[in-house]
């Protein structure tokens, strides 16, 4: 796998702004023929640079209203207990992203419910029914001023 060079690094950019954009207009917005864009992207993928395309949603207008950040302490730090809370948790659609983090707390999750009944119901019956959850601390997200998904590359 070699790096990207500054080409590859505006087709990423490119399809990070839209990845619906086609070959076409890659080409275009490059100078370029369609074929060595197709190439490239396909190498991208393949190398692993390009893990996939989504469609990001209004998460208000499907109904996710309440945006949390809950930070977890666990109980025990063996081996084993990571391996079972780290499996347990991945389970959860509330749960968008879960990171073990240094510092006073073991984990970061950012949770995704309609409302405040729905995340009570998600502490209570399902995060709380884990074993090894020591402490739980939540902060609720009252506006979003950036949220961007990009990641910054530099030719």
């Amino acid at each position: 796998m070699l790096k990207p060079d500054e080409l590859d690094i505006r087709i990423m950019q490119l399809l990070q702004e839209n990845a619906k954009y086609t070959i076409k207009e890659i080409s275009s917005y490059l100078h370029l023929t369609p074929t060595p864009v197709f190439e490239r992207i396909k190498k991208l993928e393949a190398d692993g640079f390009i893990k996939g395309y989504e469609a990001r949603l209004d998460r208000k207008k499907v109904g996710k209203n309440l945006l949390v950040f809950c930070q977890v302490v666990l109980e025990s730090h063996h081996r084993d207990k990571i391996k079972t809370f780290e499996r347990d948790v991945v389970q959860f659609s509330e749960i968008l992203e879960c990171h073990h983090i240094a510092g006073n707390n073991d984990y970061l999750m950012k949770i995704l419910v309609g409302n405040m009944d729905e995340y009570q119901n998600f502490i209570k019956n399902k995060l709380a029914s884990l074993e090894n959850i020591g402490k739980v601390q939540s902060s609720f997200v009252m506006s979003e001023i950036k949220s961007d998904h990009k990641i910054p590359l530099n030719p």
